[in-house]
């Protein structure tokens, strides 16, 4: 996988997360603490710290060295305006992956979560070889679900008390794209 970035859309730009984001990262989700609160699991304090973004980016980098996990930034100039994953990447008969993102509050409505889709579904086809990947969403996230069907991806079904997020466990449209 290139170690360089890509243009998405705009001044945006993606590329593969690297140690030192950490207070970059920090910054953007203490700048987008309330936006994402709603769709987040409930994060320590020092979650939004650099030293709290540096022991998760070692864990991430962990799973990306080992090949089950491809961790993004989206980048404008210098700071972070988003995050775009692929977690749990299943090999063999599934070629299968999740796919996980947030833009910045500031930025959304630009298209960059749909331009961050594309390049994730290609990456994922091209690069990757997966045959699906898998997104979920609150049955009340409306704008990230029109991104997902823009993307080609198909509502598959309810998953109840999915993910434990901002405090309980909640209910989650399953949402797929076949790849090939």
């Amino acid at each position: 996988m290139t170690e360089n970035s890509t243009a998405l859309t705009g001044t945006v730009r993606v590329r593969v997360l690297h140690r030192s984001d950490a207070p970059r990262l920090a910054e953007a989700y203490q700048r987008n603490r309330e936006h994402l609160a709603p769709w987040e699991p409930l994060r320590a304090e020092e979650f939004f710290t650099a030293e709290g973004q540096a022991a998760s980016i070692e864990s991430k980098l962990g799973l990306f060295i080992a090949g089950s996990d491809v961790p993004w930034v989206l980048m404008d100039g210098a700071r972070v305006v988003g995050v775009l994953n692929l977690s749990g990447i299943v090999r063999g008969p599934f070629l299968s992956a999740h796919l996980g993102y947030w833009v910045d509050k500031d930025m959304t409505g630009r298209g960059i979560g749909s331009s961050a889709l594309d390049f994730a579904i290609q990456t994922a086809r091209t690069e990757l070889g997966l045959h699906r990947l898998q997104a979920a969403t609150l049955p009340h996230n409306a704008a990230s679900q029109k991104i997902l069907k823009r993307a080609g991806f198909e509502e598959i079904g309810l998953a109840p008390e999915y993910l434990r997020i901002a405090g309980s466990w909640q209910d989650h449209v399953l949402f797929q794209r076949i790849l090939f």
